[in-house]
């Protein structure tokens, strides 16, 4: 996600490491700074399940989700200013994503995020 949603990206980082998943953090690339999301696509494509954590308008799930064939966890953040309404826009956002694979948790739900990772990586 992007440098406002660490905390929240952070604590589905912690929570999957502690169930016993590798993780590898990517931070700062949002939408607004593209390109250095496109610098990082080789370490989303070789994960098993990605976490994309967006506030702001929310719409880093749905391009991460046209990046990569696996499940993506598209978390909400409540960060944003003007018509952000605590993390709703984002959260309707990523409702309405057009992009397949994506599963939406509840606005700041790192936990959820990152124990629904745990559980996708455990099938086999």
């Amino acid at each position: 996600g992007g440098t406002s949603d660490i905390p929240v990206a952070d604590e589905a980082y912690y929570t999957a490491k502690f169930l016993g998943n590798n993780v590898e953090r990517v931070y700062d690339v949002g939408v607004a700074g593209i390109h250095r999301l496109l610098n990082k696509k080789h370490i989303l494509q070789s994960a098993r399940v990605v976490i994309a954590v967006a506030g702001m308008e929310g719409a880093l799930p749905s391009v991460v989700g046209g990046l990569v064939d696996v499940p993506v966890i598209a978390v909400p953040t409540s960060v944003g200013y003007g018509a952000n309404f605590g993390g709703l826009s984002a959260l309707l956002t990523m409702l309405n994503s057009c992009a397949s694979g994506i599963s939406v948790v509840n606005i700041d739900n790192g936990f959820g995020a990152g124990y629904l990772a745990s559980m996708i990586n455990k099938l086999d």
